[in-house]
């Protein structure tokens, strides 16, 4: 509350500031006071709360001492501020501020065109225009009909959208809604998504792409599937009319035999089982009890490969000097040297009726080297009675057809190739695998070829119709070599990966697979007349002993103190040789 004596104090010291007084505490601030003031007689400054209006009545009056005044002054002053109270309490007429809603262009328009401005308002406001402060448009408007009826549009089209993502049915399986956010291109999942929020969120992508653009990414990629199967996909080209001749020679050649091989099978499963039985247990005891009967330096350099002949009488051995030789056997005396390679020579291989029935100045034998040549031998003679020319890089293997008219040969170039002898002419060029061809072998029948490639990748091909029959996957690494059982069905293949595993022909898939060694596993060969066990080579320095069909360890091969590069076992089965990078091949036989 204000003081009634206030008036006149502010009267006459002009609005002097004075202490504002609160019964409650101390002085804090001062107030200006302004405006009449009730009438009344020496009340207190402040209503007095809790007992307190005598000590504010002497603040006042002390108040009224610092500014030269007296209580009768005061008196009188307050009788004057009665008698005008009345007047002064009347409250002014406000005057209301005129509100201009929208532009004030066309406004200031018109007061320009009367002049009110005048000189200096014209000038301030062409300053005010130049400085950006004032903006008189050339007639541009906002329309806000228009804006308002774009919100509503995309209001209205957000709607639309929930209502299609509430029709969109999306699959519960996780999987399928990951799948879905990959072929949209879309991250398959953020960071603190759960399966409910990700299908929810493949809801609302679909609302808005639409459910087409996922049958039109699931058809590209069927599309793209099939593209890549046709790539795949082995493909063939004419051929000269000599391998079609071929050809038939080759399924009237294999036929016959074929039928005697399954009557064979037929009569050895008449045998007993339990006479069967022994003289497999004798066979596998007599396996055990192989020892190393024949060691001898072949050269001066690693020797890469052994064959024996048809008679088992006689080896033959290639070097890394170039040189291929023919050692006696079991007596391992050198009876031939053969000069003609001049890199390394990667196999040797004797004819299939060379020993038996073959004259010596025919073509007993063929090798081939890394330098691309492929030399054909006789028995008569130390240098090459012919030459295959065709190959431009490195040649790994050779290999007779069991007929003896044809001759394999693998190639780095990726492809292998089959030559007629007879017609001294190459008529099968044939491609299949992605890097080089590394080994090849031939069926006991005639029928197929089977290779390894350094791709990991193996493949059986029927040469009576030039189909890849089956393909030979499983390997982690290099396939470096590749062997026919007798018994027609089973392959054994060995790798780089340090196994070696048998396939079925009958089944078209991997039966089983033998943790052979512990290095890479450069050779595989059957038993040659029942298949009865299998040999294997490695880089392990051993040779190592499976039997058949159950394929477990029977024997150890360990003498040599290199790796093992080749090995072979003779016609009739008594017989192991094995060479390796140690320059020396050993003989293995029973006691």
């Amino acid at each position: 509350m204000f003081c009634p004596l206030l008036s006149e104090v502010h009267a006459t010291l002009g609005a002097t500031t004075l202490p504002y007084y609160d019964s409650r505490h101390a002085p804090r601030h001062p107030r200006r006071c302004v405006g009449p003031l009730p009438a009344g007689d020496a009340v207190p400054l402040c209503r007095a709360r809790g007992g307190r209006s005598e000590n504010a009545e002497l603040g006042f009056r002390r108040g009224l001492a610092a500014a030269g005044l007296s209580m009768a002054s005061s008196r009188a002053a307050s009788t004057a501020t009665k008698t005008k109270a009345p007047d002064d309490l009347v409250a002014p007429v406000v005057k209301k501020p005129h509100i201009y809603y929208g532009s004030l262009e066309e406004k200031e328009r018109e007061r320009l065109a009367k002049g009110e401005s005048g000189i200096l308002g014209k000038e301030g406001l062409k300053a005010g225009i130049e400085a950006g402060n004032i903006n008189i448009t050339s007639g541009e408007v906002f329309e806000i009909e228009e804006h308002i009826s774009e919100r509503q549009a995309e209001v209205l089209a957000e709607f639309e959208r929930r209502k299609r993502a509430r029709q969109i049915n999306v699959s519960t399986d996780d999987s399928e809604v990951k799948a879905c956010l990959r072929a949209l291109g879309e991250p398959i999942t953020l960071f603190g998504e759960g399966p409910a929020e990700r299908r929810e969120r493949l809801r609302n992508i679909l609302s808005v792409v639409g459910t087409d653009a996922l049958k039109k990414t699931k058809k590209d990629d069927e599309k793209s599937k099939k593209s890549k199967e046709e790539y795949q996909q082995t493909w063939y080209h004419e051929g000269p009319n000599s391998l079609k001749v071929a050809r038939l020679w080759i399924a009237n050649y294999s036929l016959p035999r074929a039928m005697k091989r399954l009557e064979e099978a037929r009569l050895h499963k008449e045998i007993p089982e339990t006479t069967r039985t022994s003289q497999m247990q004798e066979l596998h005891k007599s396996l055990r009890s192989l020892n190393n009967f024949c060691s001898q330096i072949g050269d001066d350099r690693p020797i890469s490969y052994c064959h024996f002949s048809p008679n088992s009488k006689m080896l033959a051995t290639a070097c890394w000097s170039g040189l291929c030789k023919l050692w006696s056997v079991p007596d391992c005396n050198l009876l031939h040297t053969l000069r003609g390679h001049n890199t390394n020579v990667g196999a040797i291989v004797f004819h299939p009726k060379s020993t038996v029935s073959l004259d010596q100045k025919d073509v007993n034998l063929a090798s081939c080297a890394a330098d691309g040549s492929v030399k054909l031998w006789s028995l008569d003679s130390d240098e090459p009675v012919a030459d295959i020319e065709g190959h431009t890089v490195r040649v790994a293997r050779v290999m007779w057809h069991p007929s003896g008219r044809f001759l394999g040969t693998t190639c780095y170039d990726r492809s292998w190739r089959l030559w007629d002898l007879e017609a001294q002419e190459e008529i099968l060029h044939q491609e299949g695998h992605s890097m080089g061809v590394y080994d090849i072998a031939f069926h006991q029948d005639g029928s197929l070829a089977g290779t390894g490639g350094l791709d990991a990748f193996g493949r059986v091909w029927d040469l009576r119709t030039g189909r890849c029959i089956m393909f030979l996957e499983g390997h982690l690494k290099e396939i470096y070599g590749i062997n026919f059982s007798p018994n027609g069905y089973h392959i054994a293949t060995g790798s780089g990966d340090n196994t070696c595993k048998v396939w079925d022909l009958r089944q078209r898939r991997c039966v089983y697979t033998i943790p052979a060694h512990q290095n890479l596993v450069t050779g595989v060969k059957f038993e040659p007349i029942h298949g009865n066990f299998l040999l294997t080579g490695a880089y392990d320095n051993t040779a190592k002993i499976w039997t058949h069909p159950g394929w477990s360890p029977l024997k150890t091969l360990a003498g040599h103190e290199g790796k093992v590069m080749g090995l072979d076992i003779s016609s009739d089965g008594q017989l192991i040789a094995t060479c390796s990078y140690d320059r020396t091949f050993k003989l293995w036989m029973a006691e």
